[in-house]
Parts: structure tokens; C-alpha cells; sequence
């Protein structure tokens, strides 16, 4: 009888979905890539702890809400008004930390900005010395917790701003949307154990570890085509 019983349960447990459409990514560089700008323990309680419980909490949330198990994080964040608050911090908390990794790369290996992305820089914000000013004051103003961006509106001009927690400009709540192409966590967890309450000191020293090349592709991507390009696209 009870060689029945553990089979029925077991083949139970095997008829039941793994309610896990979230996956935590591997670091693209090594922990200790981005010294001195952020520091190797940071890296590992940051990706290890933090950007993990984003995603077992957002997971835990299929039992509630079982379409998000064939949803991207982006389709989620579209219409996140739908969901309830854990839905919105974890979705939100993942899709901006797997963002943020990308956005950085080892000194010697970030690139520089396009051509296109610096003509576009200068066009919204006056120049590049300017562009960093806006950025940094978007990150060291916001209080408390939370994201500066850099994205794409839907105008196709590039904008700065800020969320708060973890809200991100794809959400249909935001009061900031659009495409983001450049992001930088200012939550304390971030910067605190090499910077202390010196937000600005970390926020100035990240920008000697952005990672240019991605920024490009984002931009690329999300920036509209001139007239010129479109018509040489439309060529036969």
C-alpha cells in the first residue's frame, strides 16, 4: 500500500508544470571585471542575491497569475497595471538588473559611442559633457531607491529621467516611457559597500565601465529611421 501510494505521488509530482519562466543569467563578465568602479562582493550579493530573489519572486507569482509562463518579461511589463505589486517589483527588479549587466563591460572593453548615438546626444542635450551633467543629477536626486535612464521616447528624441523602486519606462504605468538604452541602479545595495552614502562618487565613476557597444545596439534599435535610410532600405 504504501509502495502505491509514494508511486501515485511521485508520478503527480512529475505530471506537475515547473512554474519557472524566469531565468537568472550568468554575469557576461567575471565579478571582479568592473574594479575599481564596483567591486567584486558588490557583484556577487548584487547578481547572486538581489537579481536572484527578483526572479524566484517573480516566478513564485505564475501560481497566481499561470500566463506569465509564456510571457516575456518585456510583454509583462507592457501591461503591468494588470498585475499586483509582486508581479510589478520582481518583473520590474528583473527585467532592469539583466539590463544594467549588459550596460557594463570591463575598462579597455566598453567602446565609444557611435556616431549616430554622439549626433543625437548633441542634438537633445548640447553635448556629451552635458548628456553625463543631466544623467548624473537624474541619479544623485532621486530619493531613496530607485533607476536613471537614458531612452528612446516615443518621439524618437533621447530623454533622462528616473523611477523610483524598481519601475522602468516599458511599464504602462510610468510616467517616463519609452525605450531604455542606458540605466544605472541607485539602489544602496549597489554602490554601498565601496561608496557609502557618496551616490555621486558612484555614479561619476561608473561611466569609466559603460558599455558603449550595447548602448549603440539599444540606440540602433530603438531610434527611427531617417527618411534617407528608409528610402535606401526600400530600394529594390
Amino acid at each position: 500500500m504504501m509502495r502505491v501510494l509514494m508511486t501515485s505521488l511521485l508520478s503527480i509530482a512529475i505530471s506537475q508544470p515547473v512554474l519557472a519562466a524566469f531565468e537568472l543569467q550568468p554575469l557576461p563578465y567575471p565579478a571582479t571585471a568592473l574594479q575599481p568602479a564596483i567591486d567584486a562582493q558588490t557583484m556577487t550579493i548584487h547578481h547572486g542575491k538581489h537579481h536572484k530573489a527578483y526572479v524566484d519572486n517573480l516566478n513564485a507569482q505564475i501560481k497566481t497569475y499561470p500566463e506569465l509562463d509564456k510571457m516575456s518579461v518585456e510583454q509583462v511589463l507592457a501591461q503591468i497595471s494588470k498585475y499586483n505589486p509582486a508581479v510589478r517589483n520582481n518583473a520590474g527588479g528583473h527585467y532592469n538588473h539583466q539590463l544594467f549587466w549588459s550596460l557594463m563591460a570591463p575598462t579597455g572593453q566598453t567602446g565609444e559611442p557611435s556616431a549616430a548615438l554622439l549626433e543625437r546626444i548633441k542634438a537633445d542635450f548640447g553635448s556629451m559633457d552635458e548628456f553625463k551633467k543631466q544623467f548624473n543629477a537624474a541619479a544623485t536626486s532621486r530619493f531613496g531607491s530607485g533607476w536613471a535612464w537614458l531612452i528612446v521616447n516615443p518621439q524618437g528624441k533621447l530623454a533622462i529621467g528616473s523611477t523610483a523602486n524598481q519601475d522602468n519606462p516599458l511599464m504602462d504605468i510610468a510616467e517616463l516611457k519609452g525605450q531604455p538604452i542606458l540605466a544605472l541602479d541607485v539602489w544602496e545595495h549597489a554602490y554601498y559597500l565601496s561608496y557609502q552614502n557618496k551616490r555621486a562618487d558612484y555614479a561619476a565613476a561608473w561611466w569609466s565601465v559603460v558599455n558603449w557597444k550595447t548602448v549603440n545596439q539599444l540606440f540602433a534599435a530603438s531610434a527611427p529611421q531617417s527618411s534617407s535610410t528608409r528610402s535606401s532600405s526600400e530600394q529594390p
